[in-house]
This record gives structure tokens, sequence and C-alpha cells, in this order.
């Protein structure tokens, strides 16, 4: 390597012969950085946008079927609205003042609400000791389990119909009867005195499969060592289920009193298949019943609607009243 009186070395170019430095925009890894905003945030924006488009179809679901149904009917529950006699008028309160006198508005409050207290009480009772009895491991019990449920994913107007053949006056189970030697079977659906008791015990039927299965998942989920426990304290079999079981479920008795509630207050299928309303008038109407007879079949739409929207409200207070007391036991067990 030599010298030159530059300094440079041999290998090395002379300073004059150098390519000069690029005068174009600095390369993206000398550019200095921009102000980004921290990962964890943009983690965050797009774990919300993700959510946002997963959630928009459901929740535009909901806004079409459930909330703009509701502002709809609030909205023409003051009005006069017959789509046969224009125009609609706003009537005001006019609507919920006629409800208080009429009389087959409060009848059919009643019986909704004789079928709903019927409804909850039988399919709980029915649905807890038949989850007993199902609650083995053995393939025979599980195979009943399912049995027992076919009828909760069955159309209600297929379970009415059903019934209807068993429970005419010429049907099935009083031509049993009849063979049994009972001369004058009952009128199941053609007595006043019975068909509304008929109907709920059509409903009960229907929901019992349900509550079987909330009560089979609530009773497996009793620690085995809290039933041992209780017995070597010398608990008996009805003092476990009162001091250990019932306690522990809790949970599956306020689901299903609320399902059931529900059901009973919006029961319309079975009343409109079996019965008609019938035997009489008003016997079996309910107030879904009446709201649709009201609505479709007399053309008042508006004083319908008022009907639906106090159906709504008493739905929506029982059931919070209901949750909130069966909770309160929840947590005080």
């Amino acid at each position: 390597m030599t010298h030159t009186r530059h300094g440079v070395r041999g290998g090395d170019p002379p300073a004059a012969h150098r390519p000069p430095l690029p005068s174009g925009p600095t390369p993206l890894r000398d550019r200095p950085p921009r102000d980004r905003p921290p990962r964890g945030r943009r983690r965050v924006s797009g774990r919300i946008t993700t959510f946002a488009l997963f959630a928009l179809p459901g929740l535009l679901a909901y806004l079409l079927f459930v909330l703009v149904p509701i502002g709809m009917t609030a909205y023409y529950s003051m009005t006069n609205r017959n789509p046969f006699n224009p125009p609609t008028k706003w009537v005001g309160l006019r609507n919920y003042a006629e409800l208080l006198g009429d009389a087959e508005f409060l009848k059919a409050l009643a019986n909704t609400v004789v079928v709903t207290v019927i409804v909850m009480v039988l399919a709980n009772v029915g649905g807890l000791l038949i989850a007993q009895l199902l609650d083995r491991p053995t393939r025979l019990y599980v195979a009943l389990r399912g049995v027992f449920f076919t009828p909760v994913v069955l159309s209600s107007v297929v379970v009415s119909v059903i019934w209807q053949v068993v429970l005419t006056d010429d049907g099935l189970l009083n031509s049993a009867l009849r063979g049994l030697g009972v001369e004058d079977p009952p009128g199941w659906l053609s007595d006043p005195g019975i068909a509304l008791y008929t109907i709920a015990w059509v409903i009960t039927w229907q929901m019992l499969g349900f509550c079987v299965v909330v009560y089979l998942a609530g009773l497996q989920g009793v620690p085995r060592e809290l039933q041992e426990a209780a017995a070597i304290d010398g608990c008996g079999p009805l003092a476990r289920f009162r001091n250990v079981t019932w306690p522990m479920l809790a949970p599956a008795l306020t689901i299903n009193t609320v399902m059931l509630l529900i059901t009973g207050f919006k029961a319309y299928d079975q009343i409109q298949v079996i019965t008609n309303g019938g035997p009489g008038t008003g016997t079996t109407t309910t107030m879904a019943f009446q709201v649709v007879q009201t609505s479709f079949n007399g053309n008042r739409v508006g004083y319908g609607s008022a009907m639906a929207a106090v159906m709504l409200v008493l739905v929506a207070c029982v059931s919070v009243l209901v949750l909130r007391v069966l909770q309160r036991r929840e947590v005080t067990r």
C-alpha cells in the first residue's frame, strides 16, 4: 500500500473521483420515525373493529325486528289506526282509558294470569321430579332425556293439533275412558269450566322437557362431596335435598321461572288451534289472542296496539320483579 501526498491510501480513489452523494429523498431506514399510535392502542382498535363487524348483523336484526316494531306499536297505540277506514288520527291515551273498562280485555288478562301461574307451578315441579329420576349416567336415562326434550323442539301448532285429536269429546282420551267404564267423560275442550285448564296443561306438557334439561344441568353441578358429607352427618334423602341440593338449584329455578312466565303470557298458538277462544265467549281467550283478534279480525290496529303495549309492560315488569326476587335467593343461600 502506497501513500500519496494527499494522505490517501493507494487502494482508494481520490476525493475528486468519488461518486457524489445522492440528492434524492432519504432512504426509509434513514428517515426519522413518524408519530405512530402505540402498538397496544392499535390492537385495541383492531379488536373493536372486528367486534363491530361481527356484531353489526345481529344489531341490525334486533333493530329491525324488535326495536322498530316496539316503536311502531307505541305510536299506533295512540292513534285510531284502521287500515280500512283512513285517515289515521292522533287520539292520545284514549285507547288506554278504554282498556280499563273493556270487559273482554280484563277477562283475557285474568285468563292469562291463571294459565301463567299453572304453567309455572306444574312445569317447575314436574321438571324437578323428572330430573331427579333421570340424574343417572346410564344409556337408558340419557335416551329418556332426549324423549322428554322432544316436545320442546316441536312447533306449538303441531303440539296443539296432536292434543286436539286426543282431547276432543270423541278423541283418544275419552274413548279410552269409556272403554274403562266411564259413561260420561269430561269435555276437556267443550266444557267452559275445564277448557282453560286443558290449555294450561298443553303448554305445561310442551315446556316440561325444557325444565327437565335445566334442572339436570343444575343437579350435575352439585358437588358430590357435599352430598357425601351430609350423608355422613346423618341426613336422610329429604334432608340432603332440602339443605344441599335445593339451594344449589337456585339458578336453574330462576331460568325456568322466567322462561315459563314469558311463555304463559304470550300463549297464542294453543288457543288459536285448539279452542279459538271458546267454548263460549272468551272462555280461553288470553291477552295475545285478544290482541290478534282485535287488530286483524276487528281491524282496530290502534286499540290492539294499546293492548300489546300493556302486555309488553306487564311482562317486562313481572319478569324483572321475579328475576330480582329469585336472584336475591341465589345470593343469600
